[in-house]
């Protein structure tokens, strides 16, 4: 048997031998980090063995997850997103663009021509991914649950499969229209890989997108990255 040192072990949870979306941040701890989050994973499995109390699991994993991905980003923007709103949200026209890889079934995108890629295949060529110019998919705000499908290399799709709302929030903005919270819910909404080529988003992509937001009168733009 070969022997592993620590610091293989934790790159291999990010699109090695033990590749796992939810874990990959584990190659961005230093060895003496990780070799503690999984001691104290270990003890506090042991505790909720005991009282059945999974939160302090869940906590444990969100804390080193912030540790591992602070500061990890290799692009930085002098402006930000976000700018100060002068309308009354009851007013305002909203759109919602989510880099989430979520499509309309019959309307998948096929990255590289690819019919019917798995989320697997998506992992497997995040490489490739990271190289490309994304793509803007629409869907419609009024699609059925069954309808929308999602794929992304560069996350755990798990939760936006059981929830869509979990990161794109087409349920949550209708209820807030109909409820009056919000003047107008615009469809379609839209999403994209975000695990692409950053400079061509920023370059390319990115003046087209606000271009047509702007033709399609937006007032107000909810942005949900992952």
């Amino acid at each position: 048997m070969t022997e592993e040192t620590i610091s293989q072990l934790k790159k291999s949870f990010s699109y090695g031998s033990r590749s796992d979306m939810n874990f990959k941040f584990l190659k961005d701890l230093t060895d003496e980090e990780v070799t503690k989050f999984f001691q104290e994973l270990l003890w506090k499995l042991g505790d909720t063995l005991d009282d059945g109390n999974l939160q302090r699991i869940i906590s444990h994993i969100y804390q080193y997850q912030q540790k591992g991905y602070v500061g990890t980003g290799r692009f930085k923007y002098e402006t930000t997103a976000f700018t100060q709103v002068e309308l009354q949200k009851d007013k305002m026209r909203f759109a919602l663009i989510a880099s989430t890889g979520h499509f309309v079934q019959g309307q998948d995108p096929k990255p590289f021509g690819v019919e019917d890629m798995t989320q697997n295949q998506a992992e497997e060529r995040i490489t490739d991914f990271l190289r490309l110019e994304p793509e803007l998919t629409s869907i419609p705000t009024n699609t059925p649950p069954d309808q929308l499908k999602v794929r992304h290399g560069g996350y755990d799709v798990r939760g936006a499969i059981m929830d869509r709302n979990v990161n794109f929030p087409i349920d949550r903005l209708n209820e807030l229209a109909a409820d009056g919270i919000i003047g107008e819910f615009s469809s379609p909404a839209y999403s994209f890989v975000g695990a692409c080529s950053q400079m061509r988003l920023q370059n390319h992509a990115l003046p087209r997108w606000i271009e047509k937001l702007h033709n399609e009168e937006i007032h107000g733009l909810i942005l949900v990255p992952v």
